[in-house]
């Protein structure tokens, strides 16, 4: 089940909404508008040489502090 991110057209609001087959149709959960647009988004980070006990310092917006992966 992926998770899209949208901006919505009415409240100009970011949301993530994850969608459980093809045919939902996403709504805006901040004002139920259903004009959305999607976004252009990242999948996943690429790990690279990083070993498992090592700890990813991305920032809950999920970039990395430094501006550089020291994981990759």
């Amino acid at each position: 089940m992926p998770i899209y991110e949208y901006t919505c057209d009415e409240c100009d609001r970011p949301a993530e909404i994850l969608l459980k087959g093809r045919r939902d149709k996403p709504r805006c959960p901040h004002c139920g508008s259903a004009k959305l647009t999607r976004q252009f988004s990242t999948f996943a980070a690429h790990q690279g040489r990083a070993s498992s006990s090592q700890q990813c310092p991305a920032g809950a917006d999920g970039t990395c502090r430094s501006g550089q992966c020291p994981l990759a």
